[in-house]
């Protein structure tokens, strides 16, 4: 990846590529997972145990293979009894419906099974030898491979299920006599079937299985999960003008009868319900939009922005860690960091919540039906108080008492001739020079 950031902990859909693979098993309901980490990456096995705890991660030091990975696990998995599949972190299209019939296969009858696609490119891909009834007769390596061998376009995808003590027997005979000197996991299927065990191969299509090892495939493969959210999206309901110009994240919640324009940013943590609107080049973070809402265009929502029913977020505006109420409207060049706005509240243009003083941040509350002039500066805490009135340019200090207009500014001063007298002076000056 050429990054100092561990190459599964990259991104797809604001989600590291190792959490896309733990989705996957949760969702298959997996009683037990386990991560083979390299000793290089302590913080893969550390972003492992902040999410499913101590004891699910297990070092492969030094790293001889992904038989040898595999087998690092085998203590961790020592009491357990039933079916172990091995899957990739560096996987992240690789779902549990997709991994699925890899169970179905073992429940009827088959001792291994092995997840194959057939390869548009098959290149440095290990090659499934199959005999008729997709029966798997070996897996054998692109470096390992003869030149027949190498136009097979049936590929190992690398995914491979099996009873957990067969699976460990297994690998207890795999060798390293190939040309990488590594222990291949692999291996077991042509051992598998030297026993006359059953072994089976399911296929799935390459894009679900493609892996992720440079900057390039990772823009390649968040591209294939984007084309697929949206698609999922859409079909539920949600409108799309623009699809291919729309960035989600992998637990955005867009509710059917919503409707997303061109060039909007989903980050984490986005749920916008039913009938709002989300208008063209805004981003959103971390922040709820209520029914019917209208945000944006060029908005901002940051975590903590909680916006009510029918309200109105406009251009330019940033709002932070604010509950806005319903019906509220903020349409213009403003900042509301920290607080709430009331129902039906007016917040002009130019607008800004000053709520940090250099080391803590404070709160600003407008009440519902206030009415905020242009221009104004509201130094936190403050409290507006319901239906009061700012007027435009004001910087206001103290709390405002409900029904009140706040004047915070200096009284307007005119100097008759002034304006003519000061543009003489400089035409003269700049005619002299």
């Amino acid at each position: 990846m050429k990054s100092p950031t561990p190459k599964v902990l990259h991104r797809i859909g604001g989600r590291a590529l190792l959490d896309h693979a733990i989705d996957a098993a949760q969702a298959l309901d997996c009683e037990r997972i386990i991560v083979v980490a390299g000793v290089h990456s302590p913080g893969v096995a550390a972003h492992v145990e902040q999410r499913l705890g101590a004891g699910s991660v297990v070092i492969q030091d030094p790293p001889l293979g992904t038989g040898h990975a595999v087998l690092a696990a085998r203590d961790a998995l020592a009491d357990f009894d039933g079916d172990v599949v091995v899957t990739y972190a560096d996987c992240p299209l690789l779902t549990a419906p997709v991994i699925a019939p890899l169970f179905a296969q073992r429940a009827a009858g088959a001792d291994v099974v092995v997840l194959g696609f057939e390869a548009a490119h098959p290149g440095a891909y290990g090659r499934l030898i199959l005999a008729p009834g997709h029966v798997l007769l070996r897996i054998v390596e692109a470096k390992d491979a003869t030149d027949g061998e190498r136009q097979v376009r049936h590929c190992n995808s690398g995914v491979i299920a099996a009873d957990r003590a067969l699976l460990f027997d297994l690998l207890s005979k795999v060798g390293n006599n190939n040309a990488n000197g590594e222990y291949y996991l692999t291996d077991v299927v042509g051992l598998a079937h030297d026993r006359e065990l059953s072994t089976r191969a399911v296929f799935a299509p390459e894009a679900a299985v493609q892996g992720v090892n440079s900057q390039v495939e990772l823009a390649a493969a968040e591209a294939i999960w984007q084309a697929a959210r949206r698609i999922g999206l859409m079909t539920a309901g949600v409108t799309m003008p623009a699809p291919d110009t729309v960035h989600l994240c992998w637990d955005t919640q867009l509710a059917a009868g919503v409707m997303v324009e061109p060039f909007v940013v989903f980050g984490p943590g986005v749920q916008v319900e039913t009938g709002a609107v989300i208008r063209a080049f805004s981003h959103l973070e971390g922040a709820r939009v209520g029914e019917g809402a209208l945000i944006g265009p060029y908005a901002r929502l940051r975590p903590g922005a909680d916006i009510g029913a029918d309200a109105h977020i406009g251009n330019f505006v940033e709002v932070k860690k604010v509950k806005v109420g319903a019906g509220a409207k903020a349409n213009h060049l403003s900042y509301l960091g920290d607080g709430s706005i009331g129902e039906k509240a007016n917040i002009g243009a130019g607008t800004i919540f000053c709520n940090y003083d250099g080391f803590d941040k404070f709160e600003t509350h407008v009440g519902a039906g206030a009415f905020i002039g242009s221009n104004s500066a509201l130094v936190a805490p403050v409290r507006i108080g319901d239906g009061a009135m700012t007027g435009s340019g004001s910087v206001i200090t103290r709390d405002v008492e409900a029904g009140a207009l706040a004047l915070g500014r200096a009284v307007q001063a005119d100097k008759p001739g002034w304006a003519e007298r000061f543009r003489a002076m400089k035409l003269a000056r700049k005619g002299k020079r």
